[in-house]
């Protein structure tokens, strides 16, 4: 009797997976994340040091950040994998003079609109060159959900802070916290002050001062030095980078390099957007 040959792949059509398409993240394309239900316009793609990473706005102008992960996804209800576009085939904002208007944050701008009357929410950031950052970039859409910013002058201020703000549902308090790395002091009294409830969130990014949150290339340097401890940071950076060691004339130099969100690490545009939602969402 004559043998019969099978192929490798024994596996019933009907049981075999489907593929899943791959879709360029571009401007505007209009998505939902699988895990969340958040559905949005794609307002930008990032590559950070965790993976690459897409930004939405809903239709409430509210931002959210996800990884670009596989099948994550549904475009008109069929799930997709976002990947990032090809250079120059889109993924960031309209260029000034062409497509529709975008504020320094990516999202779109809203032409005449009038400032909200400020919220019982805020955000509070360590430090004056934070907050000075924080409007730069974020400003127009701050001031039209009315979110005030305020800074501490350093995070051990803040457990008073919170005591005497009382956060409540519909006053949430959010703090942005410079060098929020575990075991540090950072790291502590934002565990302290949060565990009081769900109206205060605090996060934090990565770097010794909110000055590394600027990227180098828009500064035109390579990187940004690596200071001996012991020695004063900034101080320190003027030094190795060859500028007068004025640490005021420093940061207006480098606010001055901040054009958009492009200038700044994607480690701070999450958690600054993170907070903006956190203190605007419905009671």
């Amino acid at each position: 009797m004559r043998s019969r040959q099978y192929g490798p792949d024994l596996t019933p059509p009907w049981k075999k997976p489907t593929s899943v398409p791959e879709v360029a993240a571009e401007v505007d394309l209009v998505v939902e994340d699988v895990a969340t239900g958040f559905c949005g316009a794609v307002i930008r793609c990032e590559k950070t040091a965790e993976g690459p990473t897409v930004t939405l706005e809903d239709r409430f102008g509210k931002h959210r950040v996800f990884p670009l992960s596989p099948a994550g996804f549904l475009l008109e209800g069929r799930p997709v994998t976002l990947v990032r576009p090809r250079p120059g085939a889109g993924g960031q904002p309209a260029a000034k003079g062409g497509g529709k208007p975008r504020t320094a944050s990516g999202s779109l701008a809203v032409p005449g609109a009038r400032a909200r009357v400020a919220r019982a929410g805020r955000i509070y950031v360590e430090g004056r060159h934070d907050a000075e950052l924080v409007e730069r970039v974020w400003g127009d859409d701050l001031r039209i959900e009315g979110v005030v910013v305020e800074y501490l002058e350093g995070v051990d201020d803040l457990p008073a802070i919170v005591r005497e703000f009382a956060p409540a549902p519909d006053a949430r308090l959010g703090v942005l916290v410079d060098h929020l790395v575990p075991g540090s002091k950072e790291s502590r009294i934002a565990a302290e002050v949060s565990a009081g409830g769900g109206d205060v969130l605090v996060v934090g990014h990565p770097y010794i001062d909110i000055w590394q949150a600027v990227k180098p290339a828009s500064l035109g340097i390579p990187a940004w030095p690596v200071i001996p401890r012991g020695q004063d940071w900034k101080t320190g950076v003027c030094r190795a980078l060859g500028w007068p060691e004025n640490t005021g004339a420093a940061w207006q130099r480098i606010l001055g390099s901040v054009r958009s969100y492009k200038d700044l690490e994607p480690e701070l545009l999450g958690r600054v957007e993170e907070l903006i939602d956190f203190v605007t969402a419905p009671a």
